[in-house]
């Protein structure tokens, strides 16, 4: 079966003069699906509105992006009780060279895979993390956008490989501690939550936009602040969060160990029973 679809035509090839496979020019969203729906439609809508305005690309239509994945779930014929799409609207073929004009036809592309869950145990018990080498550049200019330009993640994340890390924490050149390769990272000390600011660097993940909404609407304040690697160790409890497998505790990271504190479990029970309004089409 076909894997990739533009405006409804399956593909296996794009330009090589498209600016996403030149210079990494435009923009993607990984939409998680669970029982057939989009979870988090709304923040991914908004997420990637915000970055077409600052790439100046033409924004496709939320009916057209909402077509064109339930074209690529049901052309890709998988189970979509547990499944993923992939979209990426890319600034498309255009001349040699960095500069652009606004981009008025955007390339938008579609891919539905299915999605392995994660092991319960590492719900119940925690995961495993490491410290990554690979710094993220601070003062980036799309700082929090998911550009097709991941190479920092790429290089954090092949880090992993041979080790037992479900997951690789970033640092800035100030060794603050920003978020993970494919994830957001929360902490909690004396029962208060914070997480890491991204107007520097870092992704603004859809879900860690849902956990600090949601946690506010409980009335439990989510500060955003940083934590520099040395206070690390003096950190009650750590979580992450990725749209994908929503809220999971951690319990090292390297040789600093943590327990599945209360406060993790609350807010993963608080996440479980209290779903985003889904505003589609």
């Amino acid at each position: 079966m076909p894997d990739w679809f533009n405006q409804g035509e399956a593909i296996d090839q794009v330009s090589i003069s498209d600016r996403g496979f030149q210079y990494g020019d435009g923009l993607f969203e990984t939409i998680a699906i669970r029982e057939g729906e989009p979870r988090l439609w709304r923040y991914h809508i908004d997420r990637l509105a915000k970055g077409c305005r600052v790439l100046g690309i033409k924004m496709p239509s939320e009916s057209e992006l909402y077509e064109g994945l339930c074209h690529a779930l049901q052309r890709s014929d998988i189970a979509t009780d547990r499944a993923g799409v992939k979209v990426i609207v890319s600034a498309g073929s255009g001349l040699r060279g960095y500069a652009r004009p606004f981009v008025d036809s955007p390339t938008v592309l579609y891919h539905a895979f299915s999605a392995a869950p994660v092991a319960p145990d590492f719900y119940r018990s925690g995961i495993e993390t490491v410290i990554c080498a690979t710094r993220l550049a601070s003062g980036s200019a799309t700082a929090g956008l998911k550009t097709l330009n991941r190479l920092e993640q790429v290089l954090a994340r092949s880090e992993l490989a041979g080790t037992d890390s479900f997951e690789g924490l970033t640092l800035d050149a100030e060794d603050n501690i920003i978020c993970g390769t494919m994830s957001n990272v929360f902490f909690v000390n004396d029962k208060s939550v914070s997480t890491s600011p991204l107007d520097r660097c870092g992704v603004e993940g859809v879900m860690r936009r849902h956990v600090i909404e949601t946690l506010d609407r409980q009335g439990i304040v989510v500060d955003i602040q940083a934590c520099s690697l040395s206070r690390l160790a003096d950190t009650d409890e750590v979580f992450l969060s990725n749209s994908q497998f929503g809220v999971i505790p951690v319990r090292a990271c390297g040789e600093t160990k943590w327990p599945v504190g209360q406060v993790t479990r609350n807010v993963m029970t608080i996440m479980a029973s209290h779903q985003v309004p889904e505003c589609r089409p």
